[in-house]
């Protein structure tokens, strides 16, 4: 349940009609039948660190369910901090982060990236293995374990600003990385592997990067050390993509970028901003692995408000809509400063609805991401409570992604309502199997409702029931005396939709 604030007497009613009030100035916004709805789940902040197995996830269990009514369909789950491990690795350590020394598993054993999966899918929704490549070592962490790459290979690691870091201009590292994310993706059923903006360190004014005996070895006649830094991860980035993807096609590939490419200052294509910049200071070209297909879908972290001097919402979100637009684009959303900024056309609410309406705007964006998943979970500002209630309130299929597959599976067979010992239920059949191909094996399945007069029609989502991994659904029954018709279509592994199967149900 939403925590609640204790009022009291006729104060304390006032206050909650008054909120009540500002919540219905939102307007409801048409139901989207695909979006990809997600929430970073962090470890990095110390959240669970040392915590019980138990505790841990009775703690994970309650961001899911809450999330789950919030509408959120896929989860970006952090288990690579600082070349470390949140799952069982026989490449790299247990993560500090997890029990609170590197190095050391969990007692009671578990393996969170595992039980997540399973968590998510129970859920419907995707699991996303969050990794950041290059960061050893982050500034908090005093001892690294025996069997970590930068106390076995220091020669292959920078110091930056009290942080190790993987040198990117090193081929092993590239290599090594790409042998980390194939671990992942072989060993566990994820739906995407994902990468945020930890590239080239943060610059700090009057550090240069330390890489001068590494560009001496591998510079590749290019001139320019920027031009050669960006070469250097652009070479990973192509890398990765044709490593998981060889791997199995179907798992995701996805990159959550700083919110600023270039600004217009250095770039006729930049945005007119005043920040820290991608291309020139992380030496990640986002744009070049948009356009040359080295990622499924880009997450640009536009994190301030609108109307924010140096980085505005509004002129960022258009950029990215108008130059990314060759992959499925989602928008990061930061929920604490989106409640904590006032609406510039109406002082009494906040800015989530203004954000919303943008989102509608740009045809080119297709979801969005929650930073941070806990803040959606607590209802800071009542962000949660207005997903679960307008934005989000009906189930959401993923977005298409046709240039991976565009096939889809047969449809579900022999439908029928079957009285059970649980109540009245709708049964179906998989479709028959298609030479175990997995463009065609279904994984999931939409139940859609209509009323006896109504047109069925699949494109409306405010008639979708469940999306779910069972080959059956409750039927709510009352008397009989209702005529539906219920629909069920089958999903593969990119959610690509069946032709549908019917029958007709009294309730």
């Amino acid at each position: 349940m939403r925590k609640r604030t204790k009022c009291i007497g006729r104060w304390g009613g006032r206050l909650l009609a008054l909120m009540l009030c500002l919540l219905s100035l939102a307007p409801m916004q048409a139901a989207q039948k695909r979006e990809f709805r997600g929430a970073w789940i962090q470890c990095v902040n110390g959240q669970f660190m040392g915590m019980s197995t138990a505790k841990m996830q009775q703690t994970l269990a309650y961001q899911l369910d809450e999330l789950y009514k919030d509408g959120v369909n896929a989860i970006i789950f952090q288990v690579r901090p600082e070349c470390d491990a949140l799952y069982a690795s026989d490449i790299e350590p247990w993560s500090r982060f997890l029990t609170g020394q590197q190095g050391k598993a969990p007692n009671p054993y578990w393996d969170p990236l595992q039980w997540m999966i399973e968590q998510c899918h129970q859920r419907g929704m995707e699991l996303h293995a969050w990794i950041n490549p290059y960061r050893a070592k982050t500034k908090g962490t005093t001892r690294l374990a025996a069997n970590h790459v930068g106390f076995q290979h220091p020669e292959r690691c920078f110091t930056y600003d009290d942080m190790l870091i993987l040198d990117p201009g090193l081929p092993e590292n590239r290599d090594y990385i790409c042998k980390v994310a194939l671990d992942i993706v072989k060993r566990y059923d994820v739906d995407g592997i994902h990468m945020d903006d930890y590239f080239y360190p943060y610059p700090v004014a009057g550090v240069p990067i330390p890489d001068n005996q590494t560009y001496q070895q591998y510079g590749h006649g290019i001139a320019d050390r920027g031009d050669w830094r960006r070469h250097n991860v652009n070479l990973f980035i192509k890398q990765f993509y044709k490593t998981v993807h060889k791997a199995k096609p179907w798992v995701k590939v996805g990159i959550s970028p700083f919110g600023i490419y270039r600004n217009r200052n250095n770039s006729n294509i930049g945005s007119n901003t005043n920040g820290m910049q991608n291309y020139d200071d992380l030496y990640a070209d986002v744009l070049l692995w948009v356009n040359e297909g080295w990622l499924d879908y880009s997450v640009p972290q536009i994190y301030w408000e609108i109307g924010n001097k140096a980085a505005d919402y509004d002129t960022l979100i258009r950029w990215w809509s108008q130059y990314a637009a060759k992959r499925p684009l989602y928008i990061g959303e930061d929920v604490e400063r989106t409640v904590k900024a006032t609406d510039l056309r109406d002082t009494r609410i906040n800015q989530q609805a203004a954000k919303q309406r943008l989102h509608n705007e740009m045809k080119s964006v297709q979801g969005t991401v929650l930073w941070y998943a806990k803040a959606a979970v607590d209802d800071v500002g009542k962000y949660g409570t207005m997903l679960r209630t307008n934005y989000w309130r009906t189930p959401a299929l993923q977005p298409e992604m046709t240039f991976i597959n565009k096939k889809s599976p047969r449809k579900p067979r022999k439908l029928a309502a079957v009285w059970t010992d649980d109540g009245y239920m709708l049964f179906w059949t998989a479709p028959r199997a298609w030479r175990k191909n997995w463009k065609r094996t279904p994984c999931q399945y939409v139940v859609y409702r209509f009323a006896k007069d109504e047109l069925v029609n699949l494109d409306d989502p405010t008639k979708i029931v469940a999306i779910t991994t069972k080959n059956y659904c409750p039927l709510p029954h009352s008397g009989g005396v209702k005529e539906y018709t219920y629909v069920v279509t089958a999903l593969n592994r990119m959610q690509n939709e069946s032709k549908a199967a019917k029958i007709k149900v009294n309730l």
